[in-house]
């Protein structure tokens, strides 16, 4: 066999098999790098100095180049379960050599059926229902469609509005970046969907820097859905989407008692809310979900990334039983909500994200982000007091460390390091701004933790 590295023809021997073509070809630092575009990235300054990702297995990654790199990012808040989980492979094996696709328009094959009853086992009470997606910002959009089509179907048509939050990101569909606050994913798309608009965020470096766990101040920023109420009226309010803690902007931490404030508002009003748990959800901050660990119940909840354990792309989103009943309304051999993706329930996720419950409830994965929120919250609080350190944020397994900008290049310290925790570290850490975000996978041991954040101090002590 040779593999050419210029059209990538495979010529076979006797000698030779395509595993060996396909296993080189994914281990190897590609010749040309031009042809992919890559996604929320800076491809000219990366394809000067790349870094490439080969395999992975457990707490760490080996890039093409041969190094062990401690996954400090659970790949980008979906590897809950480590990587390389055995009994995710070999569950997508069997099932790829079972069936490899069928469709879920009024047709159908067992999996997602098994995975939605597995799913509403673990969810919060009331939320027992599950529409299956593709990914996060698919699981927004359905959301919101979800939540605009109930109050039509209600009799309250009116309802149109949708309410996110500064800072805010939900996907990159144009529900998403509607209903999402962060300039930089809305200013180059136009206008927008129309009649959205948003609450403050919560992020108060100001009063609540270096806070250990749930922030202290700001509970009072819940009151802006009531200034909303009074300027648009109840009537036109059709949901309210908050992530129960922001990651793209950051590790934004809900102020302590704000997501139940939310929560008694919309109650008051009868509008719907909804919570994006992309990175939340199955595990992150303890318990399946979010919403189970800060005691509080949305009607519509977004999930994506760890479902599969980032194996097979997959989202869901799990709906209320009172949402659901008033689809049900309509006659029998009427379509109940025209929505969907061609992927929906696709037979190879499905068994990923069986596979992957297995896991979680198997080894207590759930709870590994309670059992271990002290250590980590004492470890990155140790960090307190480096070289442009000016605030840390953390809850469950998750932590900021927020650094101050450089003068004229806001992102730039964050930046270097990154890439000097890549690079010279083997460490993968995650920077958004000058914010650096971290996720381990929920199997690590306290011997990581201190792996990961002595890698990091020694960074931030080298970078100006």
């Amino acid at each position: 066999m040779s593999l050419n590295r210029h059209n990538h023809a495979l010529t076979m021997n006797d000698k030779t098999s395509y595993s060996e073509h396909y296993h080189a070809q994914a281990t190897q630092q590609p010749d040309h790098m031009d042809a992919f575009w890559m996604p929320f990235s800076a491809n000219r300054q990366f394809k000067d100095n790349p870094r490439l990702l080969a395999s992975a297995e457990g707490m760490y990654y080996k890039s093409t180049d041969g190094r062990s790199i401690l996954d400090g990012t659970g790949g980008l808040w979906c590897c809950n379960a480590g990587h390389g989980r055995k009994r995710i492979i070999d569950a997508v094996q069997q099932q790829i050599a079972t069936l490899d696709f069928a469709p879920t328009f009024q047709m159908g094959h067992p999996l997602p059926f098994v995975l939605a009853e597995r799913l509403a086992a673990i969810a919060p009470e009331g939320l027992k229902h599950l529409f299956f997606t593709n990914s996060g910002s698919e699981s927004v959009d359905t959301a919101l469609k979800i939540a605009l089509a109930y109050h039509r179907a209600r009799g309250e048509g009116q309802r149109t509005r949708l309410i996110g939050r500064e800072k805010g990101y939900h996907g990159v569909g144009f529900g998403g970046i509607s209903v999402g606050g962060l300039p930089n994913n809305r200013k180059w798309y136009g206008p927008m969907l129309p009649g959205v608009d948003h609450l403050r965020h919560t992020l108060d470096i100001e009063r609540n820097a270096f806070s250990k766990g749930l922030p202290q101040y700001g509970l009072e920023l819940a009151e802006d859905l009531e200034r909303m109420v009074a300027l648009h009226d109840a009537s036109t309010i059709a949901a309210v989407i908050i992530e129960p803690i922001a990651g793209s902007a950051g590790v934004i931490i809900p102020p302590d008692g704000y997501l139940k404030r939310i929560r008694e508002i919309c109650d008051k009003y009868g509008i719907l809310l909804i919570f994006d748990e992309v990175i939340t959800g199955y595990g992150r901050v303890g318990k399946a979900f979010a919403a189970q660990r800060f005691e509080v119940t949305p009607d519509l909840i977004t999930t994506a990334k760890g479902l599969t354990n980032g194996c097979v792309p997959m989202g869901a989103v799990f709906v209320s039983d009172k949402i659901h009943q008033a689809f049900m309304s309509c006659p029998e051999n009427m379509i109940d909500l025209f929505h969907g993706y061609t992927y929906s329930g696709h037979p190879l996720a499905c068994a990923a994200a069986l596979a992957s419950i297995d896991i979680y409830q198997e080894e207590n994965l759930f709870e590994k982000a309670i059992e271990l929120e002290q250590y980590w919250q004492d470890a990155i609080h140790n960090l307190k007091g480096l070289p442009n350190v000016i605030d840390i944020r953390n809850f469950g397994l998750i932590g900021a460390v927020e650094m101050a900008p450089r003068d004229g290049k806001p992102g730039a310290r964050a930046y270097d390091v990154f890439t000097n925790c890549f690079h010279r570290k083997d460490a993968l850490i995650r920077v958004t701004g000058d914010v650096i975000a971290l996720s381990p996978p929920l199997i690590l041991e306290k011997a990581h933790i201190d792996e990961l954040f002595s890698k990091i101090a020694d960074a931030i002590k080298e970078t100006a």
